[in-house]
C-alpha cells in the first residue's frame, strides 16, 4: 500500500513493504520524517530540495517523490 504526502512543490510517496529500516530518512531530515509523529512525515518542514535530497538516499526505493509545479500566476 502506498501513502502520498504532498503540498504544492512536492509529492511523497511511501511503500512500507520496501522499507528497510536504514533510518537515512530520520537522520537525514528529522524535522520532516518523525515515527513518534502522525502523520510520520511533514512535508511543510522543509524545502522540496532539501526533501528530494534525502529521498535519494533511500536505499530500498521505499520513499520516492514527484516534484510539481507551483501555481503560475
Amino acid at each position: 500500500m502506498k501513502k502520498i504526502y504532498e503540498n504544492k512543490r512536492i509529492r511523497v510517496f511511501w511503500e512500507p513493504e520496501k522499507c528497510v529500516h536504514s533510518t537515512n530518512c530520520l537522520r537525514g531530515l528529522p524535522q520532516v520524517f518523525d515515527i513518534h509523529k502522525r502523520p510520520w512525515v511533514n512535508i511543510n518542514a522543509a524545502e522540496a530540495e532539501e526533501i528530494k535530497r534525502c529521498i535519494d538516499t533511500c536505499p530500498s526505493g521505499a520513499l520516492s517523490y514527484e516534484m510539481l509545479e507551483m501555481d503560475k500566476q
